[in-house]
């Protein structure tokens, strides 16, 4: 199936696809309530980024979908990309919209396809549609705090040791970190706490389907590190490490 790729500015009456039931379960569903992303997601604030958001059409119909967004690099103690990652490159791109602070580099945040679309270079004509749109708007830089798709095998495995192991040919072992400096994109650090979600224990198990009968990490389906639980105060907490990728435009 060909894969067409529009902006949600271009094509407006794709958006509620694009948030439709079928493209958010392709995400675990403790996935959904990190907080941060209401400051891009949340509907009125979401209108602000409709440049940088992406559907991707087959056959009539809305099977992928990325998201990205711009900030302000280099400015005002942002000399280095943040450990906070994925979280805090929104928080950096809502004080910049609050404070209409120009943007000078473009993050990646999303790229989602169906099951059905995957292994066919799809994920990589989103990306290629992601740069291409950054580099139309001015942007020289786009970076990427990649969230590994194959980490959440060795939830255990330190993300520092886990996206620096190479294969024979001298490239990343996880292939979504593969296929990003496959086109040029570097490996600039790692992002310890690129998105951290906390909820009550009750939270948790309606999340996961799973009862937590012991404090302590807990690995969990789809995690890329493991759950930090308290029975004795009520909470879980997941940090999950992402990996810093800088393409040049």
């Amino acid at each position: 199936m060909t894969l067409q790729i529009f902006t949600l500015r271009e094509r407006p009456d794709l958006r509620a696809h694009v948030f439709g039931s079928e493209l958010q379960s392709v995400w675990p569903e403790f996935m959904q309530h990190d907080t941060a992303a209401q400051l891009y997601f949340a509907p009125k604030l979401f209108d602000r980024y409709l440049d940088y958001a992406f559907a991707g059409v087959a056959e009539g119909k809305v099977v992928a979908r990325a998201f990205s967004v711009p900030f302000a690099f280099g400015v005002d103690g942002r000399n280095e990309l943040p450990d906070g990652g994925w979280d805090e490159v929104i928080r950096w791109a809502h004080d910049d919209q609050i404070s209409n602070r120009a943007a000078s580099a473009v993050s990646a945040l999303e790229i989602s396809l169906l099951p059905e679309m995957r292994g066919r270079n799809n994920s990589l004509q989103m990306l290629d549609a992601m740069k291409a749109n950054a580099r139309a708007k001015g942007f020289s830089d786009l970076y990427a705090p990649v969230r590994p798709n194959q980490k959440h095998l060795q939830p255990r495995t330190p993300m520092r040791d886990y996206a620096w192991a190479l294969d024979d040919k001298g490239l990343p072992v996880d292939a979504w970190l593969r296929t990003h400096v496959r086109i040029g994109g570097k490996i600039v650090k790692i992002a310890p706490c690129s998105m951290t979600i906390v909820g009550s224990i009750a939270e948790w198990s309606r999340w996961t389907g799973l009862t937590f009968d012991r404090s302590g990490e807990v690995a969990i389906a789809g995690a890329l590190a493991p759950v930090l639980v308290s029975l004795e105060q009520d909470y879980a907490v997941y940090v999950e490490p992402n990996v810093w990728v800088h393409h040049r435009l």
